[in-house]
């Protein structure tokens, strides 16, 4: 499953179009990819991958285009909804890893995240060290989080069997920072919807090249599809969520051959492979939408097309019919947060309040609940009402969760109140300890900062920030405007100043390695 992101340059711009089309190319063959790849534990297919190029190249690798990638318009980073891809995906990596998919070599060194790309097409994607992309309408078009699971699991055995290393193998003696570009580049082509522009970018040697090294051969995917079964089912999901993703993709293509659905023509599904997948688990049968994966394919149409046109017909669901409950309050969910998107919050308060009444008249569930509970609680705060806000938030246990945590920070800002800004502060503080990527919680961290008058601690947690999306630039910018700030005296914080100078002169030797890699001087395999 793979298409990409079109990639935003150094100073966070889209690339022009032909740009964008030499990236799409490299991830929609990078996810799914050739001939000659690799599974490390079978000798057949994998030897030569840890042989060829070492985990810590993959691992760099990964790392390069992920910095590319977080500072794309169209990398989305919704706690909500990243949260439920996350309670998926987790699950995924723990059986890989009981079932020995994840070995000891890959396992420390490896990043094993998902993230979400906000995208119209049905695709997912995996890159170099463990990341695993996802378009917002994969989630929107799967009916159950078996379907998606079996996405995800697909994915994963794709890094697990090292395919990804596999393929760029001879590609080696290439600078890491090259090969990076290659790859966000070919990404781009793959969300071109301008074949010419696709046509004419992989017309060049470089792409051409990556494009053959890329593609995943018949024999690969089957592979994938062969390990991802057994990890969902070790995961603790129902394996026939494979199947059915297969039929309905399969459906969608024949329905809507216009490009709209990469995923399968990136992965062709050939009737053998959409057989063994039937073979494995018996003829396909009918799945209940459950309703906690309905709320969160809802908000995933919203997401994926942040069109105004888009989101007043989701806005419209409010007045449709819907064959229970569930579905009612999933209709509920899209009208009230695309109402919420466009601003319009007397309308989104109206589906919320009739989304409450559906709540109390039905069965109690805490965790339709709880994701309700969150999208009223962003709905107040977007109104600038912190007390209905509170309300809402306390009707549901704290959990100590990144949506809830990010919340909790933006209301107690709202108040005003100093006790209770500083709280969420340290709230914060301990989060990103653990968390030193998480950028929306920096950017939180910087704002309760600048309101207990602590200017340097807010000016490192945007450098932090800068940081965690990629920008070693924007962080080293901030980090010295922290040492000015510190030497004009008005940052009177020995620690923080401190702190400040060793960070900085740790992403600037992060810079110099990184441009060093650019020239030549690093980038090759490591044996």
């Amino acid at each position: 499953m793979s298409r990409c992101i079109d990639v935003s340059a150094r100073t966070g711009r889209r690339f022009p179009r032909a740009r964008r089309a030499l990236v799409a190319l490299l991830c929609a063959t990078l996810a799914l990819a050739p001939s000659t790849w690799a599974q490390v534990r079978l000798p057949s297919l994998g030897e030569s991958a840890a042989s060829e190029i070492s985990v810590t190249t993959e691992k760099r690798l990964g790392e390069q285009v992920m910095r590319e990638i977080r500072r794309d318009p169209d990398y989305l980073d919704d706690p909500v909804l990243l949260e439920y891809l996350q309670s998926i995906w987790q699950p995924l990596v723990a059986a890989a890893r009981q079932r020995g998919e994840i070995t000891p070599d890959i396992d420390g060194l490896f990043a094993w995240e998902t993230f979400l790309v906000r995208d119209r097409s049905v695709n997912a994607f995996a890159l170099p060290g463990g990341y695993v992309g996802v378009h917002a309408a994969l989630i929107a078009m799967t009916a159950s989080p078996d379907e998606l699971a079996s996405v995800l699991a697909h994915e994963l055995s794709h890094v697990t069997q090292r395919h990804i290393a596999r393929s760029i193998a001879t590609s080696q003696r290439q600078g890491l920072l090259a090969m990076a570009g290659m790859l966000v580049g070919v990404l781009a082509a793959a969300r071109s919807r301008n074949p010419d522009v696709a046509q004419a970018t992989i017309m060049g040697s470089q792409a051409a090249a990556a494009q053959g090294q890329l593609n995943f051969s018949r024999d690969m995917e089957r592979e994938a599809d062969r390990i991802g079964y057994g990890v969902m089912g070790s995961a603790g999901f129902a394996q026939s969520g494979m199947e059915r993703m297969f039929d309905k993709l399969d459906q969608a293509n024949r329905l809507n051959d216009n490009n709209s659905f990469p995923y399968l023509r990136s992965h062709p599904l050939t009737t053998e492979r959409i057989a063994e997948a039937r073979a494995r688990h018996g003829s396909i049968t009918a799945t209940q939408l459950r309703p906690e994966h309905a709320l969160m394919r809802a908000r995933a149409r919203v997401l994926m097309d942040p069109s105004v046109q888009a989101r007043r017909r989701l806005q419209d669901l409010d007045k449709a019919d819907a064959p229970g409950a569930g579905e009612r309050l999933a209709l509920l969910y899209s009208s009230a947060f695309a109402s919420l998107q466009l601003r319009e919050f007397a309308r989104a308060e109206q589906a919320y309040a009739a989304g409450d009444r559906l709540r109390a008249a039905a069965p109690r569930q805490p965790r339709i609940d709880r994701e309700w509970v969150l999208l009223g609680a962003e709905l107040a705060l977007a109104e600038g009402k912190i007390a209905a806000a509170d309300q809402r938030l306390a009707s549901v246990p704290d959990d100590g969760s990144r949506p809830r945590l990010l919340l909790q920070a933006q209301a107690a800002l709202g108040s005003g109140e100093s006790g209770r800004i500083q709280r969420e502060g340290e709230a914060l503080q301990g989060w990103v300890s653990d968390h030193r990527d998480d950028a929306l919680a920096w950017l939180a961290l910087s704002s309760c900062a600048d309101r207990q008058g602590q200017p340097l601690r807010a000016v490192r947690a945007q450098a932090e920030a800068r940081a965690a999306l990629g920008d070693l630039g924007g962080a080293i910018d901030r980090l010295r405007a922290g040492q000015r700030l510190a030497h004009s005296g008005r940052g009177q914080d020995f620690i923080e100043a401190s702190v400040i100078d060793a960070r900085l002169r740790d992403l600037e030797a992060q810079r110099r390695r990184l441009n060093d890699e650019l020239r030549g001087k690093g980038g090759g395999a490591e044996q």
